[in-house]
């Protein structure tokens, strides 16, 4: 019998989209300010007592910066892993408008609340989100008993580690952070596997290198709070 997987999902840092307020969900994307090139540094010391065995990225240039120190102080190949790649606007993309913002993230409160159905105006509803991210999560988590590893580092999207955790996680769904900001380098924890489900250990919504890497000031629009 497989032994269960501890999969980390770790939010990416800052980048220029989150300073602007920008809903930046495109390849490749904008690559990290100066805080979050110290936030994903700092990162590093935080997953120090981690005995990771794999890590992966999305797409998007802004994971594979985050994932670049760890990369090289634990001598790991970041592994491009398609479906981990944010929420895609559709028509708000690269806008940051009220209208845009507030469309996006009530579109993500409808996901967490079980209206699947409800479709991301030009892009995807709550069922393909959740199709092509669970595909990701099963290649993980093969590759990861093919190797007999048993902890794992996903780095991705504000929204989309959210979403996917309060619907597929045993009891994410009415943890009471579920709908609330996820900051940069912000970091979920989860343990199981595809066929026999997932249960929560840790929810850390603030930057795990310390909350002195958070910036209250930049509007960051995947990270806001998703009401329905």
């Amino acid at each position: 019998m497989n032994r269960p997987v501890r999969l980390l999902l770790l939010r990416h840092g800052q980048t220029h989209s989150n300073v602007t307020g920008a809903l930046d969900t495109g390849e490749p994307g904008h690559d990290l300010t100066d805080l979050g090139k110290a936030q994903a540094a700092a990162a590093v010391r935080a997953l120090a007592d981690q005995d990771l065995t794999g890590l992966h990225v999305s797409r998007l240039v802004r994971t594979h910066q985050t994932a670049q120190p760890l990369a090289t102080a634990r001598s790991l190949d970041p592994a491009v892993t398609g479906g981990l790649e944010e929420i895609r606007a559709g028509e708000f993309e690269m806008r940051n408008d009220h209208d845009a913002v507030a469309g996006y993230i009530g579109t993500v409160g409808a996901w967490i609340s079980d209206d699947l159905d409800h479709r991301m105006p030009g892009g995807e509803n709550g069922h393909e989100f959740l199709s092509r991210y669970d595909a990701a999560v099963e290649r993980i988590v093969t590759g990861a008993w093919e190797r007999a590893t048993r902890t794992v580092l996903l780095v991705s999207h504000g929204a989309a580690i959210r979403t996917w955790v309060s619907r597929r996680v045993d009891g994410a769904e009415d943890h009471p952070e579920a709908r609330e900001r996820l900051e940069n380098t912000g970091l979920i924890t989860v343990e199981g596997d595809p066929a026999t489900g997932w249960k929560l250990l840790d929810w850390h919504s603030e930057p795990i290198g310390g909350r002195f890497l958070e910036d209250e000031a930049a509007p960051d629009p995947t990270a806001l709070p998703a009401d329905d």
